[in-house]
Formats: structure tokens, C-alpha cells, sequence
């Protein structure tokens, strides 16, 4: 595919421009949506989303899918960004389905992907207070009974749409140390034990603190195998950083057109403020920014479809820091070339700001992503 979208994925993002015109076209509409822009998700529209098939985009069509790659995945999550369509849910839902999808049981797959592809919404449950980027220091604890349950007790934190979601997929350690003895459960959000507190953010209601004590696990809650968490994490990493990539280059689309709308109309010293070249210059560096993003982020999306076996650690990661540090760059000369009206939350740019910042910190932070690029190259 290369960086060329097929007829089919054109005609798909057209469709998704037309929902998102029509339903959050309007700033109005967006608030009324989003509570003023403090939920990121609305159930409404999510399922609407799911009536048209859109959600299972990139799962397997056996599982109610639409049997789509990563890069249509991709294409569905730029319009959707751009569209600032309030699907808070969909990234980590479908981040987490693609690991029940890899490692899951029939039984698993069945009624996670399957439920995912009908507006049900996933969360996935790695860092700790003390466990952010060194994930391999995790300490939430399962331990194995006799009878082949699992105690659960221990505590997590930014767990994304977990006040939302109707399971999680939790990474807890079952035994060693460090990146050895991880394991994967499947915990519905109503188990006993679970408790969610929500954390506020410059984003609004995103993120929040999980606390188990002692979640009680059947035998068939573990995804994949027993102590294997850690390769089974890594496995997923193209994923992740592609779909993170992908909703950043269509907010970082978004704020460029709102900006450009913007000094094409506003005029000072009789002409419009685009027409000066300082401004003019400076849309095209961000013009140019954001088209390297695309082409990198739907060559890497085509690699990982070709070989959809292999890790693409330095593409993937490039593709992550790339789109996100382009997308607070982009968020933030958008703002200060609409200068006060930038920072008023009439105009939106100062969400699209506050939606890119966070955006260079999770994920793996744009430190984290560097390092692993670095240490392709042998350092």
C-alpha cells in the first residue's frame, strides 16, 4: 500500500468526515456532547459508532470484526481525531482486543472481541504508582490457590477509561522479579474487590486510580500463559504506538486547518495575518511536519500488515515520538499564531493543546521511545 490510501479506505474516510460532521460538527454540539469538554466519551455516539461497524475496523470478522489491518485502523482513528469525535474508549479498547485476539482463548475472543465490536469498552491495566515506564517493576501481586483461583490485591494507576469500561485486561505479577513472572487477566470491572477513583487531568475524566483487594479470579481469567506477560506485552507494542500515533496526527490535522481557517480571515494593518511572512513560514513548516507524519505512520502501518508476526520496534516507536511531538508542536504555534483568541476555549485551540501535551508521556514517554530507537542502532 505504501503511503496511497486504497479506494476502499478513501471511501471510508469520507464516510467518517460525513458522521462527524453531522453529529459534532459544531461546537455546540461537541459541548453538549462532552460535557464542555471534560468527557472524552460519549455512549451515544460510541454506539452509533458500533451500529455502523466501525469499531471492529481492524478485529477479525469471525469475532464480529470487519476483518481490516492496522492501517485502516489507523485511517479510522486520524478521521476520528480530526473529527473530534468523543470516542474516548475506542483507542485502549482496541489496543486491549488485540491482545485477547493474540493470546486469548476461543472462549475469550469470542466475548471480548466480539463485545468490542459492539460498543462495549476495554481498558488495559499496567502502570503503578511505582511502575510507569519501568514496567518490569510491577508489584500488584496474583497468587494461585490449590483449587486454581487467583487472589488478586495491589494497586493500579492511569488506568485509561477504567470508570467506563466493562473489563479490564490487568498485567499482574505471579512470580520472579523485574520482566519475568508477568501474567495477564481478563477481570470484568464488577468483580468483587474493584474499586475505580477517577483522577483528574488538564483532559478531563480520563485516567483514574484501580485498587484490588483480594479479587477473587477463576482459573480461565489468565489471557495467554501463566508468568509470560512481559513478551506477550511486547508482542503488542506496534499496535499501540501506531493507533497513539495515528489519533495524533489527526488532532495535530485538525489544529493546522483551524489555525490556517483562522489567518486567512484575520486581518491586521489592513490584510490578513497569514499574509505576513512570518506566519506564512510558519504554516509551511508545520504543513510539511505534519505530511512527514502521515507518509511515516502509513508506511510503518503497511509494514506491520505485511508481517503481522514481526515486531517493528524502532518504526513503530518512531512513528509514536514523531506524530506526538509534531502534534504539541503543532498545537502550540497554532496557538500562538491566533494569539489571544488561541487561548480563548471559544475558538478550541486550547483543547487541541491540552489533548497533545499528555500525548508525548503516555504510551511510553517520548524519553522511553528515543531510547528504544537508540538501542536499534546497537547503543
Amino acid at each position: 500500500m505504501g503511503s496511497r490510501l486504497t479506494p476502499e479506505q478513501s471511501d471510508f474516510t469520507a464516510a467518517v468526515r460525513d458522521f462527524a460532521a453531522r453529529e459534532c460538527g459544531t461546537k455546540e454540539q461537541r459541548d453538549a456532547l462532552t460535557q464542555n469538554g471534560r468527557e472524552p466519551h460519549n455512549p451515544k455516539i460510541y454506539a452509533m459508532l458500533a451500529e455502523l461497524g466501525w469499531l471492529g475496523v481492524c478485529l477479525p470478522e469471525e469475532y464480529g470484526g470487519s476483518g481490516g489491518g492496522l492501517a485502516d485502523a489507523c485511517v479510522f482513528l486520524e478521521e476520528v481525531a480530526y473529527g473530534m469525535v468523543p470516542a474516548g474508549g475506542f483507542i485502549t479498547t482496541v489496543i486491549t482486543a488485540k491482545a485477547y485476539e493474540r493470546f486469548g482463548t476461543q472462549e475469550q475472543k469470542r466475548a471480548v472481541l466480539g463485545g468490542a465490536a459492539n460498543g462495549t469498552v476495554l481498558s488495559i491495566a499496567m502502570s503503578e504508582p511505582g511502575a510507569g515506564s519501568d514496567v518490569g517493576a510491577l508489584r500488584c501481586r496474583a497468587e494461585r490457590d490449590p483449587d486454581g483461583t487467583w487472589l488478586v490485591n495491589g494497586q493500579k494507576t492511569w488506568i485509561s477509561n477504567a470508570h467506563i469500561a466493562d473489563a479490564m485486561l490487568l498485567v499482574a505479577r505471579t512470580s520472579g522479579d523485574k520482566h519475568k513472572g508477568l501474567t495477564m487477566f481478563h477481570v470484568p470491572m464488577s468483580t468483587p474487590g474493584v474499586e475505580v477513583r477517577g483522577i483528574e487531568t488538564m483532559g478531563g475524566r480520563e485516567v483514574n486510580d484501580v485498587f484490588l483487594t483480594d479479587v477473587r479470579l477463576p482459573a480461565d481469567a489468565v489471557v495467554g500463559e501463566v508468568d509470560s506477560g512481559w513478551g506477550q506485552l511486547m508482542a503488542g507494542l506496534n499496535n499501540e504506538r501506531l493507533f497513539l500515533a495515528a489519533t495524533m496526527l489527526g488532532l495535530a490535522r485538525r489544529a493546522f486547518d483551524d489555525a490556517v481557517a483562522y489567518v486567512s480571515d484575520r486581518e491586521q494593518f489592513g490584510r490578513p495575518v497569514g499574509t505576513f511572512q512570518a506566519l506564512r513560514h510558519r504554516v509551511a513548516d508545520l504543513a510539511t511536519e505534519i505530511e512527514c507524519t502521515r507518509l511515516l505512520i502509513r508506511e510503518v502501518a503497511a509494514d506491520c500488515d505485511a508481517e503481522p508476526a514481526r515486531l517493528f520496534p524502532r518504526e513503530a516507536s518512531m512513528a509514536k515520538l514523531k506524530a506526538t511531538e509534531t502534534a504539541k508542536r503543532v498545537a502550540l504555534e497554532c496557538m500562538q499564531m491566533m494569539g489571544g483568541y488561541g487561548y480563548a476555549t471559544e475558538y478550541g485551540m486550547e483543547r487541541h493543546l491540552r489533548a497533545a501535551v499528555v500525548s508525548t508521556v503516555y504510551g511510553g514517554t517520548s524519553e522511553i521511545q528515543r531510547d528504544i530507537i537508540g538501542k536499534t542502532y546497537g547503543l
